[in-house]
């Protein structure tokens, strides 16, 4: 079966987590929005499609004839039909907790350039995302980094203490890469601090099973997504 995911054509934003997870699994899937002739129009039309459980916003999976949305949705259900988590309850809800922290921190990540509303340009609310991103860079990037610091010191390697990465291994890993796009000098100063974030990063970043994507057009360069640098908001 191939698998239909729908996001946001031409940045990678949230879709970027399970293309990580399809990918380095090697699930076979369209990335529907990205084939010829697809594009905006093609998702806002299915997304109103008359469906029992409609999608809220994308990303979304489509499988058969079900539809399953939200980023760590999507990655809990590949986990468990495809091996990308333990077995067993308890990992799965582990592996899904750190998934949905890793999105508590995109979301506030996304929200320091756009702090009042996503529909206003960032120029429109620049003096708040000022502030914003200052404390964004001094208070919440080390509360967050610790905390997967901290869970990541006794597995020693990926998060279930196991041989093999799980989905939320790769989301750490597009986490970081996203900060150190959108705050290069900020991560550049507290990076060190995190040897075992930083080893897990460099350790997916080389993962055989991803270098054929990394290599390909099909990973998408950060832009107007989720993780946008502007150099006034990465500090002095």
């Amino acid at each position: 079966m191939t698998y239909e995911l729908w996001y946001w054509n031409g940045i990678p934003g949230r879709g970027e987590f399970v293309r990580l997870a399809l990918e380095a699994a090697k699930i076979p899937y369209r990335d529907c929005t990205r084939e010829p002739g697809a594009g905006q129009e093609r998702l806002l039309e299915d997304m109103n499609r008359v469906r029992e459980y409609p999608p809220f916003a994308p990303p979304y999976l489509v499988v058969d004839r079900m539809v399953i949305s939200q980023t760590a949705n999507i990655l809990l259900f590949l986990g468990e039909k495809h091996s990308l988590a333990p077995a067993d309850t308890a990992g799965r809800l582990w592996v899904n907790q750190i998934q949905l922290t890793i999105a508590d921190m995109v979301v506030e990540a996304h929200d320091v350039h756009h702090p009042i509303a996503s529909s206003l340009h960032y120029e429109e609310q620049k003096a708040e995302s000022l502030r914003r991103a200052q404390v964004f860079r001094e208070t919440r990037i080390p509360k967050f980094l610790h905390y997967f610091e901290r869970v990541l010191i006794p597995h020693e390697g990926w998060l279930t203490a196991g041989t093999h990465w799980s989905y939320a291994d790769l989301s750490l890993f597009q986490l970081v890469d996203g900060l150190l796009h959108a705050f290069p000098k900020r991560m550049a100063a507290v990076i060190s601090d995190y040897p075992c974030l930083s080893g897990l990063h460099k350790r997916v970043e080389a993962l055989p099973e991803l270098q054929d994507y990394f290599a390909s057009p099909r990973r998408l360069p950060f832009g107007d997504g989720m993780f946008r640098y502007y150099p006034e908001l990465d500090g002095e």
